[in-house]
């Protein structure tokens, strides 16, 4: 068993949380030049998902960061355009996670996973992958409906052969997504789309974890052996395997009851700045693990979307609001034309109604919406200080 050694620096909790907001681009000058591309680097993972009401969730990720960045910049700096390399890749690692392109060769682990993996959840008929790697090579890049469709039946979970065999060849990392077209993915030959050059790279398991965790690390800025596991979904024996060697340093955090690591650069200088308000996609990395969440910044996190309706508490997509630093509320929001619908919102008191205002007017306005309009506030004797406070904001 690896000795590993003993803490040197000693962090206040209010310490960590500063550290983990900068490391996740919310304290500080936000870096425009760099753009979304710089942000999507920075945090080395961008989450996916189909939900969208505001926006989809990997727009919400920029726009928490950088402010009212434009949505097709937004797509822009995601997908591959034209005949160019591709810059990013879509693939599992939270999730489904959009990916700068120069991490391909580190995810060659767990592509060596899905290729040694035994059972799978549908079945691959015969011939059909080789089909699908054939029509693909003939015809470039296609969705699974171009390549003969995606769905047996109209249920959601019950694919074609075709696509199970092109998911498959995604895993493997045969295949590659490199753009969304009305939401779908668009397929096409790894040896078409990735640079030749990340391609030949073939680093083994163990490099491949030591950067992931790293990397993992220097996005959370502090973080105990769960956080950076989380991450990117690796098991807490590959974390315990690499992370003597991963850069990280061993720190301990006050009133965290487990060992915890940092990314030596942000402890070298007092993480200062201006902090964002903001409302947050609940698939934000800043608020991925809810023990985290619930360690950092006292504030439980959950998606409701998939909950039945009476028993959800917060609503379908409560958005936490960050201002000053820290989790001061919830939005569950909805659009009516252009008007903003905050369908229920909970304040931790009345300190932060114009911190939640301001973070609606803000959203509204990214979105093209010219109002706001609040239906339920859990704390009903906080319904007028919200609805006068943004009033004067939209005046």
């Amino acid at each position: 068993m690896t000795t590993l050694p003993r803490p040197t620096t000693e962090l206040s909790a209010d310490e960590a949380r500063r550290i983990a907001l900068r490391a996740q681009g919310l304290l500080g000058a936000p870096d425009r030049r760099a753009g979304v591309r710089g942000v999507l680097r920075h945090l080395g993972a961008v989450q996916l998902d189909t939900i969208s009401v505001l926006a989809r969730s990997h727009e919400l990720i920029p726009y928490a960061r950088l402010g009212a960045v434009g949505r097709r910049t937004v797509e822009e700096a995601y997908w591959k355009q034209g005949d160019r390399p591709a810059r990013t890749f879509e693939y599992w690692s939270h999730a489904a996670c959009i990916l700068p392109v120069e991490e391909w060769p580190h995810f060659a682990f767990r592509r060596r996973a899905y290729r040694a993996r035994p059972h799978w959840n549908h079945e691959l008929p015969d011939g059909v992958y080789d089909q699908v790697v054939k029509q693909l090579r003939v015809e470039g890049p296609l969705t699974a409906t171009e390549l003969g469709g995606a769905k047996r039946t109209s249920e959601w979970w019950d694919w074609s052969g075709t696509k199970v065999a092109v998911e498959r060849a995604l895993m493997y990392g045969e295949v590659v997504c490199v753009e969304r077209r009305g939401w779908k993915r668009v397929y096409d030959l790894a040896e078409r789309a990735v640079p030749a050059s990340l391609l030949a790279e073939e680093p083994t398991d163990e490099e491949c974890l030591r950067r992931l965790v790293g990397l993992a690390g220097r996005a959370l800025g502090v973080g105990t052996r769960a956080d950076i596991a989380d991450y990117h979904r690796l098991k807490g024996e590959q974390v315990d395997a690499v992370i003597a060697d991963s850069g990280l340093v061993p720190v301990t955090v006050a009133g965290w009851s487990k060992p915890a690591w940092a990314d030596p650069e942000a402890l070298a200088s007092p993480p200062r700045g201006r902090h964002r308000t903001t409302l947050l996609s609940p698939f934000d990395s800043l608020v991925w693990e809810r023990a985290r969440t619930e360690r950092i910044f006292g504030f439980t996190h959950r998606l409701e979307a998939y909950v039945p309706k009476p028993k959800r508490v917060y609503g379908y997509f409560a958005m936490p609001v960050l201002a000053g630093g820290r989790l001061v509320g919830r939005v569950d929001p909805a659009r009516e034309g252009r008007t903003l619908v905050a369908k229920q919102v909970t304040l931790d008191g009345r300190a932060a109604v114009p911190q939640v205002a301001q973070a609606l007017v803000e959203a509204a306005g990214w979105v093209d919406c010219t109002d706001v309009r609040v239906e339920r506030v859990d704390a009903p004797e906080l319904r007028e200080p919200l609805t006068a406070e943004l009033a004067r904001l939209l005046a």
